[in-house]
């Protein structure tokens, strides 16, 4: 499909489909800017909806910025055309995260075929079915992080554990420091109306076993209030990882991040994103070791299998700042 003019119309899908995109506690941290002149999307930081305890260094912002900027390069191409991508352009505007150009026609490419995937891909915080993973959805799905400068390494049964048990004492950590909590709770509560947070019905049940650590957004410090249910035995864990830590691989790390869930999407694979130990620095270094990637960084762990689709959450509607 090739559109000539970037009409009203064309703009709007653009943003919205950056925007339905994946962030931390669905804060939408973003905001959208074009140039007419050039015909370039700058993605912008909203810094106001940082998460100042939870996320102090902005890595999981830039994460979040990074899935709304493959969302936008796949929706360019899919309008026809090439999306040229530059990461933090200028250096005198920290803010400016991004930015995609509008190029020449678009050269065919296996992102166009993932537009669809991008209005269907939603995280789902519910019990999978034991049903194993395709030993060739994995290696596609590996493949698409590698595209993007990623790896991505499926664990072991025991080292799935090892990653499961970081993960609780990240929960554990998460619900019994008070500033975190006040911070997920506000996000879970006080958002209503508003196009962010996390609204009940996205939210899931804990696992009545206690295996999978699933986040309690409101940070209950006594988790038999809240509903729980059996998830699957053997959960299928994978984590994304890179070679630097830089704010550059963050983004990059993003990117990688939405490729995997949008091939995930098309091959009716679910996924949730389980962030908690990459919250706490001396939890994060003990994840990569389990991944046989010694010499990176973990960026997200997630697990992956089939079950309901999670419903969506909300977006709000004023990402697109006047040119």
């Amino acid at each position: 499909m090739l559109t000539a003019v970037l009409d009203a119309t064309t703009l709007e899908t653009l943003v919205s489909a950056a925007v339905a995109a994946p962030s931390i506690h669905n804060t939408q941290p973003w905001r959208f800017r074009l140039d007419p002149d050039t015909l370039t999307l700058e993605i912008r930081a909203a810094a106001q909806r940082g998460l100042r305890h939870i996320d102090p260094t902005g890595r999981a912002l830039h994460l979040s910025v990074g899935c709304a900027v493959l969302n936008l390069r796949i929706a360019v191409e899919h309008f026809g055309w090439e999306p040229v991508t530059r990461l933090l352009p200028r250096p005198d505007e920290p803010d400016l995260l991004a930015t995609v150009r509008l190029g020449g026609s678009a050269r065919p490419s296996s992102r166009t075929s993932l537009y669809d995937a991008v209005w269907r891909r939603h995280s789902s915080r519910f019990p999978f079915s034991e049903r194993p993973l395709p030993g060739s959805v994995l290696t596609e799905l590996a493949e698409a992080a590698h595209s993007e400068g990623a790896l991505l390494h499926r664990l072991t049964p025991q080292k799935a554990d090892s990653v499961l048990q970081l993960t609780r004492e990240a929960e554990h950590r998460n619900t019994t420091d008070a500033s975190r909590a006040t911070e997920s709770r506000r996000w879970a509560d006080e958002t209503q109306g508003t196009g962010l947070g996390m609204p009940p019905e996205v939210l899931g049940p804990q696992d009545f076993l206690d295996r999978i650590p699933m986040r309690d957004f409101g940070a209950h410090r006594h988790a038999e209030v809240l509903a729980a249910q059996p998830f699957e035995k053997r959960p299928s864990i994978t984590v994304l990882s890179t070679a630097h830590d830089r704010r550059t691989d963050w983004l990059r790390a993003g990117q990688a991040l939405e490729r995997v869930l949008l091939v995930a999407t098309a091959h009716g694979v679910r996924a949730s994103l389980l962030h908690q130990a990459l919250e706490w620095p001396d939890l994060r270094d003990q994840l990569v070791p389990l991944t046989d990637a010694r010499h990176s960084h973990a960026q997200m762990v997630i697990r992956l299998g089939y079950g309901p689709q999670g419903p969506s959450s909300p977006r709000a509607g004023n990402a697109l700042l006047p040119q």
